[in-house]
């Protein structure tokens, strides 16, 4: 195949940020150390950068102290630490019509221990609106749990007022920001969040493989860690240590990933996340209004970039969509993601269930060409 042009950056970003491959490659060429457990030099130098990567995340999302940024192996794990380590039979949750499956099937599970959860309702363009989660509140709530921007079409939910109102009911807060992590600033303090679920492959420009969370001192009192075993510290107890972050931490944590994303979080800080979420929503307004010329084809959710993430997905209305992504692979080496993206109900509230639809993702290297390639694609494919 000749030119590649990747639009699947909302599954995982492409191209990585530079130096992330060099520097993941430089530590299992030059020492691949255990921290924790070694006791020279070289395992110091890591921990070092593990320490720093730590800091890194603690100021991006304006964290109050980096001890309580824990490394997992990606957001999926995250979520199950909060909704496996917290909730309680008799606890109640609400979540949105848009939620991704990392949090609907361990969610589903729970419901065999004794835990309910409702959604809040949801608007056919994604929408949530701070008052319905407010009304959907019960005595036994617990928590709210929300992902921060649709994985399906973008919409991004308004995490700051529905913050405060779970401050003003007293009710535990989580936020995934699978979709908003290194592109919109989100502040756990301002925002009132309790557990901060992120993934360093996405917007962050990291490795797959590692991810993590950022948990609040309350919350943390009241969560019980999901996974124990060795940590290199307390090695004499067999009670799991009570603090931060070895208390979520067993067993040996993806250091090459975390290395990778150190990487990648320079760069972000170097560049800025303001000036990556402009080039890629100007990419997305441009992809909009182009495809909003093209009859028989139906945008989901939104149809500018109001209140949205560059996530934009389309239903073939006179077309099957497998074959219209396929395609577009095949002939023009256009990359997209076609189905239901692991997130059944947000299609069900997008009215694009059980077709699915094809999402594009735009990243920071993507260029109006490459659109203009895709926009021609789509009407040779389609005969239009």
């Amino acid at each position: 195949m000749g030119k590649r042009i990747y639009f699947d950056n909302g599954s995982t970003s492409w191209p990585k940020a530079p130096k992330v491959a060099e520097a993941m490659a430089g530590l299992l060429e030059q020492g691949a150390y255990n921290i924790n457990r070694g006791n020279y030099e070289g395992a110091y130098e890591v921990e070092g950068l593990v320490l720093e990567t730590r800091m890194q995340i603690a100021r991006l999302f304006h964290a109050s102290d980096s001890r309580c940024v824990i490394f997992t192996p990606g957001i999926t794990h995250s979520l199950n630490y909060f909704i496996k380590g917290f909730l309680k039979s008799g606890d109640h949750v609400l979540v949105t019509g848009m939620e991704h499956n990392a949090v609907m099937r361990p969610l589903k599970q729970m419901e065999g221990r004794g835990v309910n959860y409702d959604m809040v309702r949801t608007a056919a363009d994604g929408t949530v609106l701070p008052e319905d989660v407010e009304r959907a509140i019960r005595p036994d709530t617990r928590a709210v749990i929300m992902l921060h921007a649709s994985n399906v079409c973008g919409t991004i939910v308004p995490i700051r007022e529905i913050g405060e109102i779970c401050e003003r009911h007293h009710l535990f807060f989580a936020v995934d920001t699978a979709q908003s992590a290194g592109t919109i600033d989100v502040d756990m303090q301002a925002c009132h969040i309790d557990f901060l679920a992120f993934t360093g492959h996405k917007g962050l420009l990291g490795p797959q493989g590692i991810g993590g969370f950022l948990i609040s001192e309350a919350l943390d009192g009241e969560m019980t860690p999901y996974i124990a075993g060795g940590t290199g510290s307390q090695s004499d107890s067999l009670d799991m240590p009570d603090y931060l972050p070895d208390k979520y931490e067993s067993g040996t944590l993806n250091l090459p990933g975390i290395i990778g994303l150190h990487a990648a979080l320079s760069y972000l800080e170097e560049t800025g996340i303001g000036t990556i979420h402009q080039k890629k929503m100007a990419l997305t307004q441009y992809f909009l209004e182009c495809v909003q010329e093209l009859p028989g084809i139906r945008i989901a959710g939104k149809q500018d970039i109001r209140d949205r993430v560059a996530v934009v997905s389309l239903d073939f209305e006179g077309a099957d969509n497998a074959v219209v992504a396929f395609e577009l692979e095949q002939q023009y080496g256009i990359m997209t993601r076609v189905g239901l993206h692991c997130a059944p109900m947000a299609h069900k509230a997008l009215h694009t269930y059980p077709q699915g639809t094809v999402r594009f993702a735009f990243g920071m290297t993507n260029t109006r060409e490459e659109i203009d390639c895709c926009i021609e694609g789509i009407r040779e494919i389609l005969g239009i």
